[in-house]
C-alpha cells in the first residue's frame, strides 16, 4: 500500500521567532485532497551529559506546559543549516557552563510528526570541564546533577517526563 501525501500546495499562515505555521492541501493516498496544518521549526538538539557518574540536568518553567520541568539541556538549531554537533556543544556550554571531550551522537527523534517538523538530534557529552553558564537572554534555567540512578527512578515515577530526556537517556544508556 502507498502512504506517502503528496503536497499541492502550501501556504505560511503565521510566521514566528521560533517556527512558522503552514496550511496545506495534500494529494493522500485515495487521491483525494486534504488539509494538513503544519507548524515548521528549525530542529533542535538534546544532550545527555555525564559528569563523574552524574547526569546533567536543567531545571527550568516550560510555558507551553505551564510548569517547571526537569529535563536534560537542549535547545534550537539557529535558522540557517547551523551544524547540529556545534549546536549541542553551544547549548550546552550555555546552560550549564559544561565543555565535554567526548561526543557520541545517538541519532535523532522527531517530536511531535502528525503536526510537526522538529526533529531533534540526540548526543551523549562525556569526560566534561565545568565553566561557568550563560544563558541565553530571557533564558532562565538551573542546572543539577544527579546520580543516575537517581534519574532513572524519577523517570519510571512519573517525575521527569520530558519526552526528549527519556528518549536521550534511553539511548545513551541502552535503557
Amino acid at each position: 500500500m502507498i502512504f506517502e501525501e503528496k503536497t499541492v500546495e502550501s501556504n505560511t499562515v503565521f510566521a514566528g521567532a521560533i517556527f512558522d505555521i503552514h496550511k496545506d492541501t495534500a494529494q493522500i493516498p485515495n487521491g483525494e485532497l486534504k488539509n494538513r496544518e503544519v507548524v515548521i521549526h528549525s530542529g533542535g538538539v538534546t544532550i545527555a551529559a555525564e559528569h563523574d557518574g552524574k547526569i546533567i540536568l536543567v531545571k527550568q518553567f516550560r510555558y507551553g506546559a505551564q510548569q517547571i520541568m526537569l529535563e536534560l539541556p537542549a535547545g534550537k538549531l539557529d535558522h540557517g543549516n547551523e551544524d547540529v554537533l556545534s549546536a549541542a556543544k553551544r547549548e550546552l556550554e550555555e546552560e550549564t557552563g559544561y565543555t565535554a571531550k567526548t561526543w557520541t551522537s545517538l541519532g535523532f527523534i522527531y517530536t511531535t510528526p502528525a503536526i510537526c517538523s522538529e526533529k531533534l538530534y540526540l548526543f551523549f557529552a562525556q569526560d566534561l570541564t565545568s565553566g561557568t553558564p550563560h544563558p541565553d537572554e530571557g533564558e532562565f534555567v538551573e542546572y543539577l546533577e544527579l546520580p543516575k540512578e537517581d534519574v532513572f527512578k524519577m523517570i519510571k515515577d512519573g517525575e521527569i517526563f520530558d519526552a526528549k530526556t527519556i528518549c536521550a537517556l534511553t539511548r545513551a544508556y541502552k535503557l
